[in-house]
């Protein structure tokens, strides 16, 4: 079936990590077919992204993050911006050396004009504003830096607060970067029409994790399912609500190769872990990394995802978070999508391994190798927790 919707994204050399991934992959999921171009690169061409986080200095320090794959001709896209419903520009340095790029402006100066959608985190209003699209008091908000920038362009400034805030305008979306988006990603599933239907409603997801959990893993669903109405909290059995995890990122340079370890973003704990029970939530996503290394070695984790199953809820798992399900039991006897690093786990476990991309459910165990299968991850996750999603 072809998508309904078609977005285009303008990515470049350090934009930001998750301000690329998030809406990749949560749009993806839903069925909307992601373009993403870049000036003088090419499909099969990579982006290499950027992990900005604030590691106790006054600024955001810049890590480097992954690897970011381009799949379509900047030059056709641009030459027929009407084909697309929406674009997103991620934050990022990029932003500042793409407006002074004039194909990239005039392209972000199109869907300006057709009134089409536009996404901008961070940084990227700098690129609306060189296209002249804050001009008249347009309502936008930002990085804080880059507050006289909009205003200079001719837009209303509006402070990010709370940090999860989209700003809606017309056409517009603004924020100040990942953090708000699951607020972006239900503005602009609205702005193309969409209507997320959550059926019974108010669904709870349970996202485990503990320090080195991998960085897209966690966030991503966290984020994704936020954005279709989820209520999304995540629990570490060893920190308390409003503590970091610091996330690790694996990404190798050739498929199948082993991945060096990077520090990615922290990724905040949302709920005491007294209270992570299966009986409040309806689903619980157990993400890869290294962190399932720790959490095995905690019973009230292990029985807390056996409880879950137990209650007949949604159990899922991404790469190396099948060392969790693993250890609970849930294993034996059920389709499990596993990487090469967990293939053997999997097998010890009674699972019949499934060399496939993309995410296997049996029953209500979802299971996917890793972070590239995000999208049909959260798909399945969105699925089994009874949301529709129509254009």
């Amino acid at each position: 079936m072809a998508p309904s919707r078609r977005v285009l994204m303008l990515c470049g050399d350090y934009m930001e990590d998750y301000e690329a991934a998030v809406p990749l992959y949560a749009l993806a999921a839903l069925g909307v077919a992601v373009d993403r171009i870049a000036p003088g690169k090419h499909p099969g061409d990579a982006c290499l992204t950027a992990v900005h986080e604030f590691l106790g200095f006054e600024l955001y320090t810049e890590l480097p993050g992954h690897r970011f794959a381009v799949t379509a001709d900047f030059a056709a896209a641009a030459a027929n911006p009407s084909r697309y419903d929406a674009l997103v520009v991620p934050g990022g340095r990029f932003a500042e050396h793409l407006s002074a790029d004039e194909g990239a402006v005039a392209l972000v100066a199109a869907f300006a004009e057709m009134r089409r959608p536009v996404v901008l985190t961070c940084h990227s209003q700098l690129l609306l504003a060189a296209a002249g699209g804050l001009a008249g008091g347009v309502r936008c908000t930002a990085f804080f830096g880059v507050r006289p920038v909009v205003e200079l362009a001719g837009g209303t400034w509006v402070d990010p607060e709370p940090f999860s805030l989209c700003v809606a305008d017309g056409h517009v979306l603004s924020a100040i970067g990942w953090p708000a988006h699951a607020e972006i990603i239900a503005k602009l599933l609205a702005a193309m029409g969409a209507r997320a239907d959550a059926g019974r409603g108010g669904q709870r997801v349970l996202v485990l994790c503990a320090d080195y959990v991998d960085d897209y893993e966690a966030n991503v669903p966290f984020r994704a399912l936020a954005g279709v109405g989820c209520r999304v909290e995540s629990a570490c059995p060893t920190k308390r609500r409003g503590e970091p995890c610091v996330t690790a990122i694996y990404d190798a340079v050739k498929p199948g190769a082993v991945s060096e370890e990077r520090r990615g973003h922290n990724f905040a704990v949302t709920a005491d872990w007294a209270d992570a029970s299966a009986d409040g939530f309806d689903c619980v996503v157990v993400p890869g990394g290294r962190a399932p290394e720790l959490l095995v070695t905690h019973e009230s984790a292990v029985a807390l995802v056996r409880e879950f199953a137990d209650k007949g809820k949604v159990v899922a798992s991404i790469g190396q978070g099948h060392l969790l399900l693993a250890a609970a039991g849930l294993l034996r006897g059920r389709r499990c999508a596993s990487g090469v690093p967990m293939r053997v786990v999997s097998r010890l476990a009674g699972a019949e391994v499934v060399e496939t991309e993309g995410a296997v459910a049996d029953g209500k165990i979802v299971t996917a190798a890793g972070w590239p299968d995000l999208a049909p991850f959260v798909a399945r996750l969105v699925d089994l927790l009874g949301i529709t999603v129509s254009f």
